[in-house]
């Protein structure tokens, strides 16, 4: 596999995120959309088996690799609501990083656990657009009165269906 093959593979996978797009966006029929990322994928499978066979030890080593997880790599097409990207994912954790890097971390395990544990509550509110503060008064408040502490799973109705 020369670098004109890896090409032709990334392009093709940045075509089949451009397609994840004109699907969400209702550009793009569910069938036309499936029908076109089952080529794509075959396309981009064949290629990465044969830089798996190729010459160059690295890139067949990668391309190998790549290879074993596949199927992860087309999640988004038989998932309906995973993206083909990890920019959710990078955006939540960005806050943390930031503090991390300004304040240089912490020097105890306990202040680690504090600092993953608050970075989490405040990521996982802003996500579901709950007030961060009103969730830690909830919390300290359930505390200090031995009540169980607040959920920070998202609020879903829960349908309940009953036999006849």
């Amino acid at each position: 596999m020369g670098a004109g093959s890896v090409c032709v593979c990334l392009k093709h996978r940045i075509n089949s995120i451009e397609k994840w797009h004109r699907f969400r966006e209702g550009l793009l029929a569910e069938v036309v959309f499936r029908e076109e990322m089952t080529r794509i994928q075959t396309t981009v499978e064949d290629l990465l088996r044969e830089g798996a066979a190729c010459s160059d030890a690295k890139m067949a080593g990668k391309c190998t690799k790549i290879l074993s997880v596949a199927p992860a790599l087309w999640t988004f097409v038989r998932v309906p609501g995973v993206e083909p990207t990890n920019n959710a994912a990078e955006r939540a954790v960005r806050h943390g990083v930031l503090w991390r890097k300004g304040s240089f971390g912490s020097d105890s395990p306990t202040g680690s656990r504090f600092a993953e544990r608050i970075m989490t509550v405040s990521a996982t509110c802003r996500q579901q657009k709950r007030n961060v503060l009103a969730f830690l008064i909830e919390a300290v408040d359930a505390r200090l009165r031995d009540k169980p502490a607040p959920s920070l799973l998202p609020f879903r109705e829960v349908k309940v269906f009953q036999s006849t």
